[in-house]
């Protein structure tokens, strides 16, 4: 569904992503894993339609696009769930979730909001994701992370999104709330989202993900699939170095098309 074909961002002289491919399709969660300054923030921007790209392509079902606004990704059906922004946290649960596209009832000049609809509407979006029991009169900072997060992906599969990009979404966490954000994940890769999961926690990584892109000074350091590593071969992975280096090199001999992107 998404596509980049050697795309490059540039920061002044220094390359935050250089010549980066890869295809996303939908029904697939791939991990972006890298360590710090390795470009995954970029590569979320750029999905997103906070930063664009200055050299290459972004294609959207094979057609080239440049997305100039966060809006504007967001109308081509990419939601971007962030760490630290998921929700609105002193709007109510019901509020996060049908903001911008509140149900009502009654004809104008009559119209009014419909309140017992939205909530059953946050209700069984919640229900939808594996959250169960919440309350959808409670403000959002009254959630546990893990249930944060779900409620922004609940609402991306309301809202029809196509794609879904998660930039850290489970750190820092319990395993009971990270336990909540795979849920979520998944039924996200069910329902045939293209999804984009971007962590540090390269056994998370394995646990929930279909492909695994590492990312290195920019440049895409190796891309896997779960046949490819097991999580002790993506922990090692991670740590970059010459075993890196030489899975790179032998990846790019078998498949010489990579070279390409």
């Amino acid at each position: 569904m998404l596509e980049l074909r050697g795309l490059t961002v540039r920061f002044g002289s220094v390359a935050a992503l250089h010549r980066v491919g890869v295809s996303l399709d939908g029904g697939r969660i791939t991990c972006v894993l890298g360590e710090n300054g390795s470009g995954k923030s970029t590569l979320v921007s750029v999905l997103s339609g906070l930063t664009p790209h200055d050299e290459g392509e972004l294609l959207l079902d094979g057609v080239p696009v440049r997305f100039g606004s966060p809006r504007a990704a967001r109308a081509a059906g990419i939601a971007t769930v962030w760490q630290d922004l998921a929700v609105a946290p002193l709007l109510s649960v019901w509020r996060n979730l049908v903001l911008g596209a509140e149900p009502t009832r009654g004809r104008w000049p009559l119209r009014r909001l419909d309140v017992g609809a939205a909530r059953e509407t946050a209700v069984r979006a919640l229900e939808r994701v594996g959250v169960t029991g919440v309350d959808p009169d409670q403000p959002a900072n009254s959630l546990r992370a893990g249930e944060r997060q779900s409620l922004a992906i609940a609402r991306a599969l309301h809202f029809g999104a196509r794609a879904l990009v998660l930039d850290e979404p489970t750190a820092p966490m319990t395993i009971a709330q990270q336990t909540l954000v795979g849920q979520a994940v998944l039924r996200a890769r069910a329902e045939g989202l293209a999804v984009v999961l971007v962590t540090h926690n390269p056994r998370y990584a394995h646990l929930v993900g279909d492909r695994y892109l590492l990312l290195a000074r920019g440049q895409v350091a190796g891309d896997l699939t779960r046949a490819d590593v097991d999580s002790d071969d993506l922990t090692r992975l991670m740590a970059g170095g010459e075993e890196l280096t030489a899975l790179t090199t032998r990846l790019h001999e078998l498949h010489p098309e990579l070279g390409e992107r």
